[in-house]
């Protein structure tokens, strides 16, 4: 069994004994825990306080649900269940129902045996650092306490997906017009989760006819690995071939991911999702662009390309928000597939992806290979190395950046070396003694060497020390 807290939540494997995995008792510590960090908040509002409640398909989910809607209104809470709704459904449902605060019971692209609460704040945003340490102090020492059976709160339920699709389709860049003349025919593989719901419903609005359903059953029973990548994705490039689709679309348990099958059966290439859906919105609005620094280089060439400027955070949305925010970016997101548009919320969204690229696919008039060959075309590969416990990984860090200090390197998050035909991104693990390396160049063969070579380079290091 596993659990971990952290900043960003609580997410663990279900059952076990408390403290171990994600159990009913830790499920009940953290969400009091996060209940009073969000009453703090707005303590001198007299409106009686709501926060906003919504779940993925996994089959642990109503249990969960159940657990964390109840400890809320233990503590004078009323809670707005969306029920099955996408993280960035929540997200937008917070603001918009004038709630202190809300959770999402999703563990991502997680096998089905996890669960997770992703917090976020009166703004529908992942909750802070600093934030997150201070609802950490709060469960770790129990700080908090229940009402009086005369002050519970109460539970009402409300779908919010409606009006994620409607806010969605008023966005100037949809172009629903040129989508329904496209007569596009799409297969989505929504994983059996929430987007098996939202997604056929976003793409029926924007007037597309032709739908393929793949895994869209929303029971929880992940038909393969959630995580949208192109080694669990092979049943959806069949089905793109077989039925002669236009592309297909995948999305992670959550809809916070988007993936992208080309009409040969090949992978647009989960870095491209956000490449593409800038480059549509940049020809529209030039303006700034946020990634992380693990995010292919792809973007600030095509950023620089309409006279922008691009930013790289380190890893995790919250950080690539903040650094939106600051440059007032007109777009940003991840590389995993994350787009976030600052137009309609501060928020990895699948949803609003798809309708921008379809409106750009529309327009365009192009085959999906053919708009991929119009973006600068790069590779990326991604390594592990295991150390033993108490490793100085910051010594390692220094030591090889000293070593190529005359290149352009980055310390923010780890260590990020710049190379004129590619990169490499060093990264700790928060949780165990692992050096994540990420590495990017204009083949795969080339970022897999360029990658191999620092990881020898690492363990020739440890040796030396």
């Amino acid at each position: 069994m596993t659990l971990i807290k952290s900043i960003s939540g609580i997410r663990g494997t279900i059952g076990g004994r408390p403290g171990e995995g994600l159990t009913p008792l830790d499920i009940v510590k953290f969400t009091a825990a996060f209940g009073t960090w969000a009453l703090h908040q707005v303590r001198a509002t007299a409106k009686r306080p709501v926060m906003v409640v919504g779940r993925d398909a996994r089959t642990s989910g109503k249990l969960v649900d159940s657990i964390v809607c109840s400890t809320l209104n233990a503590l004078g809470i009323d809670v707005v269940n969306a029920g099955l709704a996408t993280t960035p459904t929540v997200e937008m449902a917070v603001p918009y129902r004038g709630a202190i605060a809300g959770i999402i019971l999703t563990a991502s692209h997680n096998p089905g045996q996890w669960n997770a609460l992703k917090l976020v704040n009166r703004h529908g945003e992942f909750i802070s650092a600093q934030e997150g340490e201070e609802v950490l102090l709060l469960a770790g020492q129990e700080m908090f306490e229940f009402v009086a059976a005369d002050k519970l709160g109460a539970s009402t339920e409300m779908d919010f997906l409606p009006y994620h699709i409607r806010k969605v389709l008023k966005l100037p860049q949809v172009n629903r017009d040129e989508i329904i003349c496209a007569g596009i025919t799409v297969v989505v593989d929504a994983v059996n989760s929430v987007g098996g719901v939202a997604v056929p419903a976003l793409l029926e609005a924007l007037g597309i006819k032709k739908i393929i359903r793949l895994n869209c059953k929303p029971d929880g029973k992940f038909a393969h690995n959630p995580e949208p990548l192109p080694e669990h994705l092979g049943k959806l490039a069949e089905e793109v071939l077989k039925n002669k689709a236009d592309l297909g679309i995948a999305v992670d348990p959550d809809v916070d991911r988007l993936a992208l099958v080309n009409e040969d059966g090949s992978f647009f290439g989960e870095e491209y999702t956000l490449v593409a859906v800038a480059d549509y919105i940049l020809s529209k609005s030039p303006g700034n662009t946020v990634s992380n620094l693990s995010s292919s280089r792809a973007l600030r060439i095509v950023t620089e390309k309409y006279g922008g400027s691009y930013l790289a955070t380190p890893v995790g949305e919250v950080n690539v928000v903040n650094g939106m925010k600051l440059t007032r970016a007109v777009i940003g997101g991840e590389g995993n597939g994350g787009i976030i548009l600052p137009a309609l919320h501060y928020g990895r969204d699948a949803l609003v992806g798809i309708a921008l690229f379809l409106s750009y696919f529309a327009v365009s008039g192009k085959t999906m290979t053919a708009i991929k060959e119009n973006f600068p075309a790069f590779e990326m590969a991604k390594k592990k190395i295991d150390l033993t416990s108490g490793t100085d990984i910051q010594r390692i860090f220094d030591g090889i950046g000293n070593h190529y200090k005359n290149y352009p390197a980055i310390t923010s998050d780890g260590l990020k070396i710049e190379f004129p035909e590619g990169w490499v991104h060093l990264r700790k693990s928060n949780t165990e003694p692992i050096i994540r390396v990420y590495s990017e160049a204009g083949s795969f063969e080339e970022a897999d060497q360029l990658g191999n070579q620092f990881v020898q380079e690492i363990l020739d290091f440890v040796k030396k020390c």
